[in-house]
């Protein structure tokens, strides 16, 4: 991926990620697990792998993505927006992973989806259960 999430996400952070995530239900669109320093993020319907991305550690502490993939078979993956990807794997890690509400990524991923598009203000809602999914427990794991 030519762009990268720019996020220095703290030890703590990177220990909730390592752990991964699972759907619990048909509303959930991501499954992510770690091997390692990679991080997958599958299609929780079809787990197909759209991302994966390596995580560094950074000076001073906390981990940063140092390199991604994103899938670009058509068959597979539809999308070919480098800064749509950018947005979407940042926002699958905060929002479904880690369980954070993410409003800004929200946004962003929500105009990056509307170019070209005559949507109205529902927008956000549809990008936030099509693309990302719903989270079953909104709260973080303990």
């Amino acid at each position: 991926m030519p762009q990268l999430p720019r996020r220095i996400w703290s030890d703590e952070d990177w220990e909730r990620i390592q752990r991964g995530y699972r759907a619990q239900d048909m509303d959930e669109k991501w499954n992510v697990y770690a091997e390692g320093e990679v991080v997958s993020l599958h299609r929780s319907w079809t787990g197909h792998g759209i991302y994966a991305a390596t995580f560094a550690p950074v000076d001073g502490g906390g981990w940063r993505i140092a390199e991604a993939v994103v899938e670009r078979d058509a068959k597979r993956y539809k999308n070919t927006d480098d800064a749509y990807d950018c947005v979407m794997l940042e926002m699958v890690i905060s929002s479904v992973v880690l369980g954070e509400p993410s409003p800004g990524l929200l946004s962003k991923l929500t105009e990056l989806t509307r170019r070209g598009r005559d949507s109205g203000d529902g927008w956000a809602g549809v990008v936030q259960h099509s693309a990302v999914g719903l989270r079953s427990d909104p709260q973080p794991p303990a």
